[in-house]
């Protein structure tokens, strides 16, 4: 008889402990995990993606972010994307380039934002029209824009004072770049100039809107990099590198290495490097200075930057994911983030609130060489289509071309254009 009741007991305590499960709280079950794909290397913010993850997740116990550094910049992720997107298995959020945001809406499955305008109007408070504009593609929200960058000069004082020149009157000019270039030079046996060359054609389309051009045409059918203006910019720095020989020709994280151990006078790169340039430079303080314009040409660099969009199919996981950018984007998560990065906060206001940002503008000389900028900001043109990706690769490896200096610029920009004006049309 007692063999008999064994698995009555045992089919008894089974459901009591069933039973128990369902009644447990709500906190008590497991936590929704999200990935979250950045740009975000141990040299470029990924420290403060580490402080934000730590900060979320101990005021959001039922959610996990599970934060994934991808190599290669925004065209990297985008390929990396490409394929999970193919096996099913996308992150909930990822950062998406300026210049590739057209690209990603019409061409990938992903959630548009607009339903959150109307459910969470408050989130959408203090953040500017023409910044939420980034993030808008065909009349809908696609991506909430986040990081927010110009390009700057960060420059090495000693360097300028090595060369008998005034530290306190950097370049204003590319003139002025190439001339007093040449002069440290001579005087330091040091180059003078680096120009930020990661897998992206950002400051490409900054050379191009400074010397007067357009990456795109207005209507949107043929590029600009064979246009006269575009020509002219190319072959200066091709000329900086391989007549001149006062420009760098290195990788992105050689660059601002050669940069911070003192054996490159000028670097040319995003503001969002500000806490890592100050932090690493050997021997010298570092300063900042805006980008220097053609002649008497106005300013105009590209926005710099990218946009949260959201991937994940499954509702709770979409829930998570609209959470984790709402802390992203709240003064507590953009303070960390731009004291990390030199980003500039989508909510202005910030900056001059004593609670959150503005003990940090008010200490950051760096950044003011970025403010100054901003009201001279482009687009960081994406390339609409089935084919932008491959367009801008194609853009990226003519500069690369370019530089390597076995043929004129003006030969191999049309060559370049002619292929992506193509691919535009198909």
């Amino acid at each position: 008889m007692a063999q008999l009741r064994k698995p009555l007991f045992y089919a008894a305590l089974a459901l009591l402990l069933a039973l128990g499960r369902l009644l447990l709280p709500a906190s008590a079950a497991e936590p929704v995990t999200i990935e979250y794909w950045h740009i975000n290397s141990p040299t470029f913010g990924g420290p403060a993606v580490t402080e934000l993850v730590t900060l979320f997740e101990s005021r959001h116990p039922d959610i996990k972010i599970v934060e994934k550094f991808q190599p290669g910049v925004y065209t990297g992720l985008m390929q990396q994307l490409q394929v999970s997107l193919a096996a099913r298995r996308p992150p909930a959020v990822a950062q998406i380039g300026f210049n590739l945001t057209a690209y990603a809406a019409t061409q990938f499955p992903h959630v548009v934002l607009d339903k959150y305008r109307q459910s969470d109007p408050d989130f959408f408070k203090g953040i500017p029209d023409n910044i939420m504009a980034l993030g808008l593609f065909g009349g809908k929200l696609h991506g909430i824009p986040f990081g927010v960058s110009t390009p700057v000069m960060y420059y090495n004082p000693e360097l300028f004072k090595a060369a008998g020149l005034d530290p306190d009157q950097p370049p204003q000019t590319w003139d002025e770049v190439q001339r007093q270039g040449q002069i440290i030079k001579q005087k330091t046996g040091k180059l003078a100039v680096y120009l930020q060359q990661p897998n992206d054609e950002w400051i490409d389309q900054t050379l191009i809107w400074g010397n007067g051009g357009r990456p795109l045409s207005e209507d949107g059918k043929r590029v600009g990099w064979d246009s006269a203006p575009a020509v002219e910019a190319m072959q200066m720095w091709q000329d900086m590198v391989q007549k001149s020989k006062i420009a760098a020709n290195l990788t992105w994280e050689e660059g601002i290495q050669a940069f911070l151990s003192g054996h490159v006078a000028m670097c040319l790169t995003t503001i969002g490097r500000q806490e890592h340039m100050r932090k690493n430079a050997n021997g010298f303080d570092v300063r900042s200075a805006p980008v220097p314009r053609f002649g008497s040409k106005p300013l105009a660099t590209a926005t710099g930057g990218n946009v949260l969009m959201i991937f994940a199919s499954d509702p709770a996981q979409e829930k998570a994911a609209w959470e984790w950018i709402r802390f992203l984007l709240s003064p507590d998560g953009a303070t960390i983030w731009t004291r990390g990065t030199g980003y500039l906060p989508p909510r202005a206001a910030l900056a001059n609130d004593p609670r959150y940002l503005k003990p940090f503008f008010d200490q950051a000389p760096l950044m003011k060489a970025a403010l100054d900028t901003f009201p001279y900001a482009k687009p960081w043109v994406s390339f609409p289509g089935s084919r932008g990706l491959e367009i801008t690769k194609t853009l990226i490896k003519a500069r690369e071309e370019v530089l390597e200096g076995k043929r004129p610029a003006e030969a191999i920009l049309k060559e370049a254009a002619a292929q992506a004006n193509t691919l535009l049309s198909r």
